[in-house]
């Protein structure tokens, strides 16, 4: 494997990938990051909603993955526990910004002119509610939420990425709706 020309790495699976990682090849995690980029920075994007916070996560956790690829046991897919570290690293991010909102609410929003601009403020406004709901949820809850709602996976999916079971999936979702709904004051919009 060491002699391997960097192009064979391509055929080579995710846990061969980190096999080959741990054994020095640091382009294999390349190639690693090649394959779950996309992904990665959809599911960062899904918490926080803008792009360089989401790629800045996105790095995040692949920085995270590298520095922790020793304690990967393969347990699960090499894809679910990459996903786990950037659900964990978004969660913290999203709760990060929903107590910064809290803290900045006395703030005046700024004035608009017009009807479109009154239309724009007050939808970035709702939408700030909405993040900082989202950020007040409890963890598994706002994860739970994310994933469902932004991400469109199914109920077994996010069991597997969260490591509980369906059941408890359902119940934090219908949790979490209920919980949105009432900090919204009873209209999640």
């Amino acid at each position: 494997m060491p002699g391997e020309p960097a192009a064979d790495l391509d055929a080579l699976d995710d846990r061969a990938l980190v096999e080959a990682c741990l054994a020095g090849r640091r382009e294999a995690f390349d190639q690693i990051v090649v394959r779950h980029r996309r992904a990665v920075y959809r599911l960062c994007y899904r918490f926080v909603g803008n792009h360089e916070d989401a790629t800045d996560l996105a790095q995040e956790s692949f920085l995270k993955a590298y520095r922790a690829l020793g304690s990967f046991k393969g347990d699960s897919a090499f894809g679910t526990w990459l996903h786990r570290i950037a659900v964990n690293l978004s969660l913290n991010a999203v709760a990060t910004r929903a107590r910064r909102a809290e803290t900045s609410e006395g703030r005046a929003a700024p004035v608009a002119s017009g009807p479109d601009q009154m239309s724009l403020v007050l939808r970035e406004e709702r939408a700030a509610q909405v993040r900082a709901a989202i950020g007040r949820l409890a963890p598994r809850q706002r994860a739970t939420l994310v994933l469902r709602v932004y991400q469109e996976m199914p109920h077994q999916e996010i069991a597997d990425l969260l490591g509980s079971s369906v059941g408890a999936v359902k119940a934090n979702f219908f949790h979490a709706l209920n919980n949105l709904k009432r900090l919204l004051g009873g209209d999640p919009g």
